[in-house]
């Protein structure tokens, strides 16, 4: 399997009741800040960086915020300037709201780097995207298309309405769909919101299925929302069918191309190669080997080079691949990576 799209995947110091990792790489000091505690998702990434970090003679320590709001970010971002690190990289939970402490850090000489999720592009340097916008966005209305059988009603079960990486794959998704006749006779009824929470989330599953009892297909681009709507329509036996983005882990129960199964198939992305793709820019930031500029390359450890793109916000960005499926074929072997 290439190595930008090995098996997909997605740190505890509490410093204000919020998520930091800090890394000392020869005498500088890195802080990775991430949405909130309890994300497998993001655990799994922020224990690659910790490897990639420490192979390059860095310590790491990981904390998280209290909560998956850009308020508690807001919280770790003050305590992280006045201590003065060399780099933040954040996963944000909020594309705009962060913007004034963000540049605050940079006006203070802090490179700012950022992946998973990311802020504004004024708020940052470099975002390392799991994989591009568009291209999660194809696969998922396609899922969603093939699953519904080309026509009816479909819904999206997101984290938080402020996250930035869901809200940008949902309006992949609408765009995609509202371009090409191919998807006309699908019909989008709700983008309800889970915050990330597995009780809001089978709640937001229980009450789509309460509005829309035609409903085929929800669609769940959170991990933490695919496993807990995966669990509730297959324990109630619901025609409704599910994809989105998940880990292999949580959903090797739930998946299957059955009636016995709720899930047919997901998708996500090398969250170990996310993670230390991310530990590697952000070094390479701090270093000066590259400021985040278009078309820079540098070489990412055992990742290979890596070249910065233009981001959808007009930012830069390094994309580390494609989106990988997720099906009954595979499900049993990639579980035991993630």
């Amino acid at each position: 399997m290439n190595k930008k799209l090995v098996s997909a995947l997605l740190c505890g110091t509490m410093v204000l009741s919020a998520s930091a990792a800090m890394v000392s790489a020869e005498g500088e000091k890195i802080a990775l800040v991430g949405k909130s505690a309890g994300n497998a998702f993001f655990e799994i990434a922020a224990d690659s960086f910790v490897e990639a970090a420490e192979a390059e003679g860095a310590t790491v320590d990981v904390v998280y915020p209290e909560a998956a709001t850009a308020d508690a970010q807001i919280k770790v971002l003050d305590n992280l300037i006045s201590q003065q690190p060399d780099a933040i990289c954040i996963s944000a939970n909020d594309v705009n709201a962060l913007q004034a402490k963000l540049e605050e850090a940079m006006d203070a000489g802090i490179k700012v780097s950022s992946f998973d999720s990311a802020p504004n592009a004024d708020s940052r340097q470099i975002f390392v995207n799991q994989a591009g916008t568009v291209a999660v966005g194809q696969a998922l209305i396609d899922a969603v298309y093939d699953i519904a059988g080309g026509e009816g009603q479909w819904a999206v079960l997101s984290a938080t309405s402020q996250a930035a990486n869901q809200n940008a794959w949902i309006d992949a998704m609408k765009t995609i769909m509202e371009g090409d006749e191919k998807y006309a006779n699908l019909e989008l009824v709700e983008v309800a919101y889970g915050d990330d929470e597995p009780q809001k989330s089978t709640d937001q599953t229980a009450a789509l299925l309460d509005k829309y009892p035609d409903l085929k297909v929800i669609c769940a681009p959170t991990t933490v929302g695919i496993a807990a709507a995966a669990k509730y329509l297959q324990d109630n036996g619901s025609a409704c069918k599910l994809t989105g983005l998940g880990l292999p882990s949580e959903m090797l129960e739930y998946t299957g191309a059955d009636d016995e199964h709720s899930c047919p198939y997901f998708y996500l992305w090398d969250m170990q190669g996310l993670g230390k793709l991310s530990a590697y820019a952000t070094l390479a930031l701090v270093k000066g080997d590259i400021t985040g500029a278009l078309d820079e390359t540098f070489t990412a450890g055992d990742l290979g080079e890596y070249t910065i793109t233009e981001a959808d916000d007009k930012g830069t960005e390094i994309v580390l691949g494609l989106p990988l499926e997720f099906n009954s074929d595979n499900i049993e072997e990639m579980a035991k990576l993630y």
